[in-house]
């Protein structure tokens, strides 16, 4: 099983039109149908309001939701206390929302599939590290992927 962030789900839909590559969106629908793709409910609404009719794409597919329960919402407290993020101060690392994100996947045990681009030089301050940082730095680390990367691993052929 996979969560996805909106991000990813977004890059796929730009760079691989469904009307281009609608082997690639069955295989996706699939994955959706089978139960293997998830969205936390942030990413989902992130993704309808950047791209509304990849939203009501994924709609009609009948995505599977992760609801932000008490489980993901101390796990997100968890990383915000463990990057130092005071309050409503997140600088210019993660926000909030992916926070959720990273914490949906965590509670799920699932890998995060992300376009959010790996820091090549992390910074300083924990507080302006993003997804993929997050996920690497704490423990245990949360498995994080990019959209071509899952498509690879899978071993799919279109």
């Amino acid at each position: 099983m996979w969560a996805f962030d909106a991000s990813s789900m977004i890059y796929a839909w730009d760079n691989y039109p469904k009307s281009q590559f609608p082997k690639l969106w069955n295989w996706i629908s699939g994955h959706i149908f089978s139960g293997s793709l998830h969205m936390p409910l942030v990413a989902f609404e992130e993704t309808c309001a950047k791209s509304p009719e990849l939203g009501q794409w994924l709609k009609d597919e009948e995505i599977n939701i992760i609801h932000p329960d008490t489980t993901i919402l101390r796990c997100a407290a968890g990383l915000k206390a463990l990057l130092g993020i005071e309050g409503d101060r997140y600088g210019a690392g993660v926000g909030e929302n992916d926070l959720i994100i990273i914490a949906s996947a965590e509670s799920k045990g699932m890998p995060l599939v992300s376009n959010e681009a790996p820091q090549l030089t992390l910074p300083k301050s924990l507080v302006k590290y993003k997804i993929p940082a997050v996920c690497g730095y704490k423990k245990p680390p949360t498995v994080v992927i990019d959209f071509l990367a899952f498509i690879k691993q899978s071993g799919a052929t279109f």
